[in-house]
């Protein structure tokens, strides 16, 4: 039997490589939801940064609005916006059907070129029992991680802890909010204290008015003319008017 998988193993690579594909999918993101319902469990002590952002918005708007009566839409709201890395969690759950389909069709493609090229049902047969071993393992892998069943517990958690708990704990978000700025302040504290002595720095080498005078010129402190200058000026202006 394996010399028959082996003899057409660029198809077959081809095959278990998108089935592998397919499967590991399905498991990071039934891992991403089994870690966030671990951590929803414990909201109040939570270090999620994106359950803690939830936290704070839902606070925001119970802030402005006095109640928020689709909290389950806010919830569906975040679970659609979760994302792996940088692609969105419904991209990966898409892309392992496409991946599993895909690998139907090769062993399809395999399997009509032997037909073409006159071989056998016995070294055809490999692609049949794998095409079918594949879907068995991706509908299995797909019931043990039950992708749908956590995001309704995931849902039914967040729903309970935003209706049931936060909305008289106004003051744990607050300390939430300041553990999500802390890092945040803290990279930006140097920054900050350098500008502050840069400015400092500015105010006390700025020169001052009394530096711009000319050698020589009076202080406003300092009298224009002395006591008997100021006579003399005097009696030459009665004489000027006389």
């Amino acid at each position: 039997m394996l010399a028959l998988f082996f003899r057409h193993k660029n198809f077959m690579f081809a095959i278990l490589a998108l089935l592998l594909c397919s499967i590991l999918c399905q498991i990071l993101i039934g891992v991403l939801y089994r870690r966030l319902i671990r951590e929803t469990e414990n909201m109040s002590a939570t270090k999620n940064k994106s359950l803690q952002k939830l936290k704070l918005k839902f606070t925001s708007c119970r802030q402005l609005h006095e109640t928020i009566p689709n909290v389950g839409v806010f919830v569906d709201k975040y679970i659609n916006q979760l994302n792996i890395g940088r692609f969105p969690v419904s991209f990966f759950r898409h892309l392992s059907g496409q991946l599993t389909l895909l690998s139907v069709l090769v062993a399809g493609i395999g399997a009509c070129l032997a037909i073409i090229r006159g071989e056998s049902f016995l070294s055809i047969a490999p692609f049949y029992l794998i095409s079918f071993l594949g879907l068995y393992l991706y509908f299995a892998v797909s019931s043990l991680t039950d992708i749908p069943g956590k995001m309704g517990m995931l849902r039914t958690n967040l729903v309970d802890y935003l209706e049931n708990h936060l909305s008289g704990r106004l003051e744990q978000t607050k300390l939430d909010m300041r553990l999500v700025g802390m890092e945040d302040d803290a990279a930006d504290k140097p920054s900050t204290e350098k500008v502050e002595k840069r400015q400092t720095a500015k105010t006390t080498d700025m020169p001052q008015d009394d530096d711009f005078r000319m050698p020589g010129e009076p202080t406003p402190e300092t009298p224009v003319f002395t006591p008997s200058e100021a006579e003399e000026l005097e009696l030459l202006l009665r004489e000027f008017m006389a």
